[in-house]
């Protein structure tokens, strides 16, 4: 395989923190998700609607789109207004301000064969931007220290650094779903001294297949995380722990587990998916089988199920109130908050134990409480 595919821009922060994984990756033929198919659907439609703002004459590709709806529209919309904003606020202090949408980005002086695709740049004096559009749902992505976006302002620069005066870089993560706008800003000088004091020295040793394997957050997107003996390694530690009711553990032993706890579930539902594959594959492993799970009722044509209650004088459909999210794009934002805006409220979350890296603020507590009193 060749070997340009080992060092993605997009699989940085698992080559980055683990080096030997890349060779191990490239080996392993990549299947796209539906999750990855619809998010080109939007990149697509993101692009589309970006050039036309500025004054492009280019082709609406919404009827050949398989992932299109009405979310994906207002998503969109707001990506696009939001690289326009920025557009206009760099015309504030640069006369010449460029807009460039899914540009190839080459970064390969750090990375040997490293490229990417930037989706929407905006090249000025003082600051270059970088807007990276995120549709996914299930993984909040924060731009600060991202090595993808780090990766994609390296090669910007390299394009752009001797065509403008360009001081700083502002990386932006634009991920609508979420409601997460992420931005993270850099000097050029620093950003440099990164590539070429870090990125530079871990990237020829993923190139090489070489350096330590390393387990960690970065495991949950490797295609070998399954059988992966590091990874095992490292969640196994906790079943060193002579497990007894919680309230017999110390709490600097339930302080050192818990860091640990979602990645060992994660890895346990990594290999309990993977054996079931290797099962159906043909692979027998002592004292299991396969077996046809439990399943729920359908209809085998909805169409012909409606059709025949509504002759037998039955009404077929029930309704209800549109969500918030649907209610907002039926009316528009600015309507939705004039008409409901009093009517909307955010209930409290339900309490969670995380990290104090953690950007939310804590809870009070019974001990807090307490202490006040």
């Amino acid at each position: 395989m060749p070997r340009h595919a080992y060092l993605s821009a997009s699989a940085s922060h698992r080559w980055l923190s683990c080096p030997p994984s890349a060779k191990l990756c490239a080996e392993i033929r990549d299947e796209a998700s539906p999750y990855a198919k619809q998010g080109t659907d939007a990149h697509e439609l993101c692009e589309y609607k970006v050039l036309k703002a500025l004054g492009q004459d280019v082709k609406d590709p919404t009827e050949n789109l398989d992932f299109y709806d009405q979310e994906m529209e207002t998503c969109t919309d707001e990506y696009c207004n939001y690289c326009m904003e920025q557009y206009e606020k760099a015309k504030q202090y640069c006369k010449d301000p460029q807009v460039l949408v899914e540009q190839r980005l080459d970064f390969s002086k750090w990375v040997p064969d490293g490229f990417g695709t930037g989706d929407c740049l905006i090249v000025a004096d003082k600051v270059l931007q970088i807007i990276d559009f995120k549709y996914g749902l299930g993984i909040l992505v924060e731009a600060e220290n991202n090595p993808q976006m780090m990766c994609y302002a390296l090669g910007a620069l390299d394009l752009y650094d001797g065509i403008y005066d360009i001081e700083s870089v502002e990386m932006t993560i634009f991920q609508p779903r979420r409601d997460n706008v992420s931005t993270f800003q850099i000097s050029k000088e620093n950003l440099l001294n990164w590539a070429d004091t870090f990125l530079a020295p871990t990237a020829q040793l993923a190139y090489n297949g070489e350096g330590e394997f390393h387990a960690g957050d970065h495991c949950q997107f490797c295609k070998v995380k399954a059988t992966c003996r590091k990874r095992a390694e490292y969640n196994m530690e906790l079943a060193a722990y002579d497990f007894e009711l919680p309230a017999k553990l110390e709490e600097s032993e339930i302080a050192e587990i818990l860091p640990k706890i979602d990645q060992l579930i994660s890895w346990a539902n990594d290999i309990k998916d993977y054996a079931l594959q290797q099962a159906l594959s043909g692979v027998s492993y002592q004292g299991f089988k396969v077996v046809e799970g439990k399943s729920n009722r359908k209809y085998t044509d909805e169409k012909a199920v409606a059709s025949v209650v509504e002759n037998n004088g039955y009404d077929p459909y029930e309704k209800k109130l549109l969500g918030i999210t649907a209610m907002t794009s039926l009316l528009g934002k600015k309507k939705f908050e004039e008409l409901l805006g009093g009517l909307v409220a955010k209930p409290p979350g339900k309490p969670a134990l995380v990290p104090e890296s953690d950007k939310r603020p804590a809870l009070n507590t019974a001990k807090d409480d307490f202490d006040e009193i």
